[in-house]
């Protein structure tokens, strides 16, 4: 049986191209930020609810929920979890 696909993976030309670590830090942010955008809808929670349980900004909270934002903090998002009653998990996997 033939192989379907030869030769390197795409990962394998990112990291290659030194460019892997920044594409999966640009897919973790939208993922997160995909999240807390189904969490909110899923709660009927506005953005500026969602700042005053945070006790930030609004412009903070448009900052975690933009996709191309990849600057958020460890906090940010302990306050952000915290404020939809749930708990922040981290994981590192090999």
């Amino acid at each position: 049986m033939r192989k379907k696909h030869v030769g390197s993976s795409f990962d394998d030309f990112l990291e290659k191209e030194g460019l892997l670590v920044d594409a999966e830090t640009t897919a973790i942010k939208r993922v997160i930020a995909f999240k807390l955008q189904q969490m909110m809808n899923e709660d009927k929670m506005t953005k500026s609810e969602l700042a005053k349980r945070m006790k930030t900004s609004r412009s903070s909270v448009d900052r975690l929920l933009d996709p191309k934002n990849e600057s958020v903090s460890l906090q940010t998002l302990q306050r952000a979890a915290i404020a939809f009653g749930r708990r922040l998990h981290v994981n590192f996997v090999s």
